[in-house]
């Protein structure tokens, strides 16, 4: 059993940081892509940003410049640094990795239980 456990987020003011983090726990192989998704009430979820397993990042255009992404392999744990928040980046923020469960030779998607970050104007 795989699971991706979040934490970080919160209430915040507009200008101000937050940071998330997610861990990945249980009987697995190894860890290629992870990265953060977001969903605002009544919209699709969206990407927010990615690190490769080979060490390259992706950003949705409207974070760039302002939340950064980073990885710990040691710790199986993906961070967002979250820099300059504005009314909206108000969403459910969601850890994904693809991960290769114990006994399978190949990534499964997994998510994280979301952690809720809200931005007040």
């Amino acid at each position: 059993q795989v699971q991706l456990v979040e934490s970080g987020g919160g209430l915040v003011q507009a200008g101000g940081s937050l940071s998330l983090s997610c861990a990945a726990s249980g009987s697995f192989v190894r860890i290629s892509d992870m990265g953060w998704y977001r969903q605002a009430p009544g919209k699709q979820r969206d990407l927010v940003a990615t690190f490769t397993s080979g060490g390259s990042t992706n950003y949705a255009d409207s974070v760039k410049g302002r939340f950064t992404i980073s990885r710990n392999n040691a710790k199986n744990t993906v961070y967002l640094q979250m820099n300059s928040l504005k009314s909206e980046d108000t969403a459910i923020y969601y850890c994904n990795a693809g991960v290769v469960p114990t006994g399978r030779g190949y990534p499964r998607d997994y998510w994280g239980q979301g952690t809720q970050v809200t931005v007040s104007s």
